[in-house]
């Protein structure tokens, strides 16, 4: 049963995902970019494939640690649900105040479907540059965002509102609207996992480089705001985040995002083969 549901909700998030690619390759990217990459596809691949193996590294060890992480945040962890709701209180009950079934319906679309395409579309469309600096920046941002916020979830041991104040939040839970999401959510994620945000965080990542982008990407900026700002309120609406969470997310995008532009470098390839010019040509000894 588990296994049938997951495998419908994934494939329901696949077909939704691909058409929002599709129409935002053709609405965004451009036949001429496209055309551009297939020539040159494979020195774009070459100079970026240092980033994207990090990248998938970073995912694998992720994936291990979060559901092997419970005797390292055992020996290591501190338990913070109590501080985070003596601090905050009971802010994220002011959405029920707002809450309707098309706010419900719009923000539990976009905590799942509009999440994955926004970390999607990026790097296809930054791939499509000529220049892959970006892109290579976009997965060290992303490879950071993964690293720093594994690194909390292990030091912070917090449960979110959903957890703490079920009978509060049934108007906008997630899991109580739109029940069959919870399959899909537990298999990349768990109840002590939401300090910081990394919904918020990586969200943000992907509208500060649509801003840094916007003289490539004019039209897309926008939307990129509209949506990684709908994605950060979502979590809190849902139940999910405390506004603690949210507020660090976003701090950590920014922290991602500046070392970003500091460890990448620009034109790696054209900088190593200058190098190996510059080196001096071994001497012959039979001469």
């Amino acid at each position: 049963m588990y296994a049938e549901v997951l495998t419908r909700v994934l494939t329901q998030v696949a077909v939704v995902v691909g058409i929002l690619l599709l129409t935002s390759i053709a609405l965004f990217v451009g036949r001429g970019r496209l055309v551009e990459t297939a020539r040159e596809w494979r020195s774009r691949l070459r100079a970026t494939a240092p980033a994207v193996a990090v990248l998938a590294a970073v995912l694998g060890l992720n994936r291990v640690v979060r559901w092997r992480g419970d005797e390292i945040e055992g020996a290591i962890g501190f338990h913070m649900t109590e501080t985070f709701y003596d601090l905050e209180g009971e802010f994220v009950l002011l959405f029920q105040s707002i809450a309707t079934e098309e706010l419900t319906a719009y923000f539990s679309f976009i905590y799942v479907y509009g999440y994955a395409f926004l970390l999607i579309f990026p790097g296809i469309a930054y791939f499509a540059l000529s220049d892959t600096r970006t892109f290579r920046r976009l997965l060290t941002a992303y490879s950071l965002n993964y690293v720093l916020g594994l690194a909390f979830y292990l030091l912070v041991i917090a449960y979110g509102p959903r957890n703490v104040m079920p009978e509060e939040l049934t108007v906008t839970m997630l899991y109580d609207n739109s029940p069959e999401y919870q399959h899909l959510t537990r298999e990349v994620n768990r109840n002590t996992n939401v300090f910081p945000s990394l919904h918020t965080s990586l969200a943000a990542t992907v509208g500060v480089f649509a801003y840094i982008t916007r003289s490539s990407y004019p039209y897309w900026f926008p939307v990129a705001a509209v949506l990684a700002a709908s994605v950060a309120i979502s979590t809190m609406y849902l139940g999910i985040h405390w506004a603690i969470d949210v507020v660090a997310g976003l701090v950590l995008a920014g922290v991602c995002v500046r070392l970003s532009g500091v460890l990448v470098g620009r034109q790696p390839v054209a900088r190593f083969r200058r190098y190996l010019d510059r080196r001096p040509t071994p001497r012959d000894d039979r001469e």
